[in-house]
């Protein structure tokens, strides 16, 4: 079932295969989080956030427009809900350690040094984008980690086009502060 683009499960969760909505939750979860930490910046509230998406986005699924890319919509959701639950509570401030899923190794037979390297410059990226405020953390990460155009971060988040370059002009000045500050801590 690997094999399935997002409207063919769709189209099999529809008809009752639960199966599918397993491949789907699988394939998204991790972006999904990561948009809603962004924004919460709460390990807690990011997990509850994320399986309400999911739940959301099952029994909104007979409704989903077919022409439409099934990711849009959903990180729709996922930001919106993060937004939502933002205005119910004040963030809070968790150490980044404890925000992303856990780094997976990849390929045993690399050079173990060159692992240990990259994990460090990903620790090094995560905590820095921790630093930047919501909506610049979550537009440079739908910008450079999904790589969506600007019309479809401005359909997900409802900010207008020129703010989303704002936002990413600004939040590439403000990553390479928050990196070299990190650079000098360590």
């Amino acid at each position: 079932m690997g094999d399935d683009s997002d409207l063919s499960l769709i189209k099999k969760i529809i008809r009752g295969n639960s199966q599918a909505l397993g491949v789907l939750i699988d394939r998204h979860q991790d972006f999904v989080y990561t948009i809603v930490f962004r924004v919460l910046k709460s390990k807690e509230d990011a997990e509850e956030v994320t399986q309400d998406v999911f739940l959301k986005i099952y029994k909104a699924l007979p409704t989903f427009k077919m022409e439409s890319k099934f990711t849009t919509w959903l990180y729709t959701i996922a930001y919106r809900s993060a937004v939502s639950k933002w205005r119910q509570s004040a963030p809070v401030v968790v150490p980044i350690s404890e925000t992303e899923p856990k780094y997976h190794w990849g390929d045993p037979l690399e050079n173990p040094l060159s692992q240990l390297e990259e994990k460090d410059r990903l620790d090094h990226l995560r905590k820095s984008i921790d630093k930047l405020g919501s909506n610049e953390a979550v537009v440079l990460s739908l910008y450079y980690l999904k790589e969506l155009k600007i019309k479809e971060i401005s359909a997900i988040t409802g900010i207008s086009e020129s703010n989303i370059k704002v936002h990413l002009h600004r939040g590439r000045k403000n990553l390479y502060h928050a990196m070299q500050i990190q650079k000098h801590l360590q």
